[in-house]
C-alpha cells in the first residue's frame, strides 16, 4: 500500500511540476500559454457583456444567444474573428430563415421539422460558410423549438428575429473585445517557426560532424539521423501556419497603427527565411541518405579523410544554423552580417572538401561512389545559406533605412 502511495505522490508532484512550468512560461514571456489566458480572459469579458446586454437591458427570452455568439467568434487574430463572425451570422440568418419559411407555409408539425433539417443540412455543406456550416442546422433547430413554444405567428417571426438580433449582439460584443482588448499582434509568431526549424537543424548538425571526423559511422547511426531528418515535415508545416497566423494579425488590427511597430521589416524576408531553411532540411535528409550509403565503401581508404573534411564543413553549417535559432528583429543587421561571414566561412569548408576530392583523385562522377553525392548536397546546402543571408541582409538594411528616414522626418516636424 505504501509503494502504491508513493506513486501517487510521485504522480501528483510531476503533475504539479507540469502546472509550474506552464505558468512560468505564461508569465515569463509572450507564447502559447500567454495566449491561452489572454483567449479565457478575452472571452470571459466578451461573455459577460453581451449577457448584460441581452437578459438585463433587452429582458430576452433567450439570452444565451449572445454570450454564445461573442465566445464563438473570439479567435486568434481579429481578422479571423471578423471573417468567421460574417460566416457564422450567414449560417444563423439561413437557418432561421429556412425555418420561418416553412413554418409559416407548413405549420410547426414533424413533417415540417424533416424538412427543416434536410434543407438546413443541405445549406451547411456550403463552402463559403466554411467551419460555421454546422451552425445552419444548429440555429434551424433552436427557431424550430422557439417557434413552436410561441402560439401567433406575429410571436414567433418576434422570437425568430430577436435570435438574430441576439447573434449580432454577441458577435458584435465579441469582435469589439477582440479588438479594443490586447488585439494579437504576432510578429513574434514568425521569427518563433524560423527559430524551431533553426534549432532542429543545429541540432541534428551537431550531432553528426563529431561522429564524422572519427570515421564511417555504422548503420545504426546514420540510420538515426535519417530519421530525425524524415520527421522534420511536421514541422515545416507548424512553422509555416505560424508565419500565416503572423501576416493575419496585422489585417483590421489598430496595434500595427502605433509608433513601436511602424518600423517592422514585415514578413517578406520571413517568408524567404523560411522556404530556404525548409529546402535546407530537405537537403540534409538527402545528406543523410548519401552518408547512410557512404558505409559501403567502408574498404575505401580515403574515405575518412574526406568524412573528416565533411565533418568540418558540417560543423561551419550548424554554426549558421545557431544564428538562425536566435533570430530577433530588433537586432537583425549585426546578426545578417554574421551570417554572411559564417556562410563565408562554410563555403571555405566546402571548398576543403573538394580539394580533398581532388588531391586523392576522388571520382565525384561515378554513381557507386558517395563523394559526388555528398559534395553536391553540400553545395546545395551552402547555395541555401548564402541566399537566406542575404535576404536578411537587404530586409535588414530596408529597415534601418525607413527608420533613419521616419527620424529625419521627425527632426524636421519638430524644428518646424
Amino acid at each position: 500500500m505504501s509503494g502504491g502511495r508513493t506513486t501517487a505522490e510521485q504522480t501528483d508532484q510531476g503533475r504539479f511540476a507540469l502546472m509550474a512550468r506552464w505558468w512560468r512560461r505564461a508569465l515569463a514571456y509572450d507564447g502559447d500559454e500567454r495566449d491561452t489566458l489572454r483567449i479565457i480572459g478575452k472571452s470571459t469579458l466578451a461573455a459577460t457583456l453581451a449577457w448584460l446586454v441581452s437578459y438585463v437591458a433587452l429582458d430576452a427570452r433567450s439570452p444565451a444567444f449572445a454570450p454564445f455568439s461573442a465566445v464563438l467568434i473570439m479567435q486568434v487574430t481579429v481578422y479571423r474573428s471578423v471573417v468567421q463572425s460574417l460566416r457564422y451570422v450567414g449560417a444563423v440568418v439561413a437557418g432561421v430563415a429556412v425555418q420561418a419559411a416553412l413554418g409559416l407555409l407548413a405549420g410547426p408539425d414533424l413533417l415540417t421539422f424533416a424538412l427543416v433539417a434536410v434543407i438546413a443540412l443541405a445549406i451547411g455543406r456550403w463552402q463559403v460558410l466554411g467551419a460555421q456550416g454546422p451552425q445552419v442546422a444548429t440555429a434551424a433547430f433552436f427557431a424550430f423549438s422557439t417557434y413552436t413554444s410561441a402560439s401567433a405567428d406575429s410571436q414567433r417571426l418576434r422570437a425568430l428575429g430577436e435570435i438574430v438580433l441576439l447573434v449580432l449582439i454577441g458577435c458584435a460584443i465579441g469582435i469589439a473585445v477582440n479588438v479594443l482588448v490586447a488585439p494579437p499582434l504576432r510578429y513574434r509568431g514568425a521569427e518563433y517557426g524560423i527559430r524551431s526549424l533553426a534549432h532542429t537543424l543545429k541540432d541534428l548538425l551537431a550531432d553528426m560532424y563529431p561522429v564524422l571526423a572519427e570515421g564511417v559511422p555504422d548503420q545504426d547511426t546514420t540510420g538515426g539521423w535519417r530519421s530525425r531528418a524524415a520527421r522534420t515535415g511536421g514541422m515545416i508545416g507548424q512553422a509555416w501556419w505560424g508565419l500565416e497566423t503572423s501576416k493575419e494579425s496585422l489585417h483590421l488590427n489598430p496595434r500595427r497603427l502605433l509608433r513601436r511597430y511602424r518600423g517592422h521589416p514585415g514578413f517578406q524576408g520571413y517568408e524567404s527565411v523560411l522556404g530556404a531553411l525548409e529546402r535546407t532540411l530537405y537537403q540534409v535528409a538527402a545528406l543523410t541518405r548519401g552518408l547512410d550509403r557512404s558505409r559501403e565503401e567502408e574498404e575505401d581508404e580515403a574515405l575518412g579523410p574526406f568524412l573528416r573534411r565533411y565533418a568540418a564543413f558540417l560543423e561551419a553549417a550548424g554554426e549558421v544554423a545557431e544564428v538562425l535559432t536566435t533570430l530577433d528583429e530588433t537586432t537583425l543587421l549585426p546578426q545578417a552580417k554574421r551570417l554572411e561571414r559564417l556562410t563565408d566561412d562554410a563555403e571555405a569548408r566546402r571548398d576543403d572538401v573538394v580539394q580533398e576530392t581532388r588531391e586523392r583523385s576522388l571520382s565525384l562522377a561515378d554513381p557507386s561512389m558517395p563523394y559526388g553525392i555528398l559534395v553536391t548536397e553540400a553545395t546545395r546546402l551552402l547555395e541555401e545559406f548564402r541566399y537566406t543571408s542575404r535576404v536578411l541582409l537587404e530586409v535588414a538594411q530596408d529597415a534601418e533605412r525607413s527608420s533613419g528616414e521616419r527620424r529625419q522626418r521627425g527632426r524636421s516636424a519638430g524644428e518646424g
